[in-house]
């Protein structure tokens, strides 16, 4: 049987690269040029054929919904785009270059956040916090850091070691992230795993509030995102 071949639908009617801007999205000026694009991407897990002919265009305030059965390949599409995993055909570019090669400066416009927490047990949130930064190589103060953690819901516990908190809260810590790193694409994979109805409506917010600053995000999602500005949709299955 073939693999699926996938295709970016748009939920309005008007294709991924000439959508435009509604009225009540502010976008940044500087953010005008962004796009992600694949063209023609396949990946393979080991000898298995996981999706080909995949094509995506994104730009500025577009909210990417990427479906699929467990083991469609999800996963490793959402690594593909951010340049963790090398594709077997096709190439994605961002800003024009390819993700695979991207210099320093454009590759901090992007933000992976994997469906596992990627939090160390023995470290706090803070900690953990400051890790992230120090990876990326980016900076904020104290009270920047300690107000992330504290909208995510953890204040108060800022400085207990992770592997006391709840799944909830691990996952609340790992998207504190999106709150200091200042960037464009946001690829979020199962970002509402474990949590309960009010983080996931304060994260909902957080998403509607970078796509109207002209910020693009995909993810997936086995729940409802009905919460959600109304996506372009890429269906693996």
């Amino acid at each position: 049987m073939s693999p699926p071949l996938g295709t970016v639908l748009a939920a309005i009617p008007a294709a991924p690269s000439s959508l435009s801007q509604s009225d009540n999205v502010t976008a940044d000026p500087a953010s005008a040029n962004r796009r992600l694009q694949a063209e023609a991407l396949a990946c393979r897990r080991g000898d298995q054929n996981l999706f080909r002919n995949v094509d995506i265009d994104i730009t500025t305030g577009d909210l990417l919904f990427v479906r699929g059965r467990n083991g469609s390949g999800k996963t490793t599409l959402l690594r593909a785009l951010c340049g963790l995993t090398e594709p077997a055909a096709g190439a994605v570019y961002w800003h024009g270059q390819n993700i695979r090669h991207l210099d320093e400066n454009l590759r901090r416009d992007i933000l992976y956040l994997g469906h596992r927490d990627a939090v160390k047990d023995e470290l706090s949130p803070l900690e953990n916090l400051a890790i992230h930064l120090g990876i990326r190589g980016e900076h904020a103060d104290l009270d920047t850091q300690l107000d992330a953690l504290e909208q995510a819901g953890l204040g108060g516990r800022e400085d207990i070691p992770v592997r006391y908190l709840s799944q909830g809260q691990r996952r609340r810590s790992a998207l504190a992230r999106l709150l200091i790193s200042p960037c464009w694409l946001w690829i979020l994979d199962e970002p509402l795993t474990a949590l309960d109805k009010r983080a996931v409506a304060w994260l909902f917010e957080r998403i509607a509030d970078h796509l109207n600053r002209g910020g693009m995000v995909i993810t997936t999602s086995h729940q409802s995102i009905d919460g959600l500005p109304e996506p372009l949709t890429l269906d693996l299955d």
